[in-house]
């Protein structure tokens, strides 16, 4: 059983919103379900996986400037703010923070409710720590 865990972090790295997806899923399902809750923010750091034309309009539609990597397959790069990538470690602590939590790191649940119930509670107690 595989998962992947779609989040939204603010800049201090305090968890927002989440989605489950199934491993083998496209990043673009997450990107797809997690855009409607984005809050008002002037900049969006994401990884390669959510580099999509639809995603960047999408973004620049609510007021948000994507500074998102392109993809190596991509046939004509994007360009991004490089210096503002180097902050996209905010949610790589984020995620560290949810693994410390042992129900959440080795994927104790195998009913995704109850994954995602686990990480909900996690992710609270890490908000207001």
């Amino acid at each position: 059983m595989n998962t992947k865990l779609h989040a939204v972090c603010d800049s201090q790295g305090r968890p927002i919103n989440f989605f489950v997806t199934a491993g083998q899923v496209s990043d673009y399902i997450g990107a797809r379900a997690l855009l409607s809750s984005l809050p008002n923010v002037d900049w969006l750091l994401g990884d390669r996986g959510y580099d999509a034309d639809w995603f960047r309009e999408a973004l620049q539609d609510k007021g948000i400037r994507p500074c998102i990597p392109c993809r190596k397959s991509r046939s004509k790069p994007v360009r991004y703010d490089k210096r503002k990538y180097k902050r996209r470690n905010r949610i790589e602590i984020m995620f560290g923070r949810l693994k410390g939590w042992r129900r959440v790191a080795t994927r104790y649940d195998r009913c995704p409710k109850v994954f995602l119930s686990a990480i909900a509670l996690a992710a609270t107690v890490i908000y207001w720590l």
